[in-house]
């Protein structure tokens, strides 16, 4: 069984940053694709950011310029560097990742979430 645990959430106030982390753990071979998603309240979750295995990648036109997905094989951890933070983004921030496990089946799941709140 592969577990998401996501940190880093907190409150803000408008222009400052914040670290997200995604941290997966089990019996893991591989990641392929992991993305960050967020819900704020009253809306569908949606995407924010994707990272491929490569390093490859995507952002919401949003917060481009403004966020950065990053990753870590070694650790399976999965980063957003959120920057010049605006009350908008106040949301609940999720991760998803999908691979494979030691034993060879696919696996995919989500974070139990972190809250950002950015105050004006």
């Amino acid at each position: 069984q592969v577990q998401l645990v996501e940190s880093g959430g907190g409150l803000v106030q408008a222009g400052g940053s914040l670290r997200l982390s995604c941290a997966a753990s089990g019996s893991i071979l591989s990641i392929n694709g992991m993305r960050w998603y967020r819900q704020a309240p009253g809306k569908q979750r949606g995407l924010v950011a994707t990272i491929t295995s490569g390093g490859n990648t995507n952002y919401a036109d949003s917060v481009k310029g403004r966020f950065t997905i990053a990753r870590d094989n070694a650790k399976n951890t999965v980063y957003l560097q959120m920057n010049s933070l605006k009350p908008e983004d106040t949301a609940v921030y999720y991760c998803y990742a999908q691979g494979y496990t030691a034993w060879g089946s696919n696996f995919n799941g989500w974070g139990q979430g972190t809250q950002v709140t950015v105050s004006s």
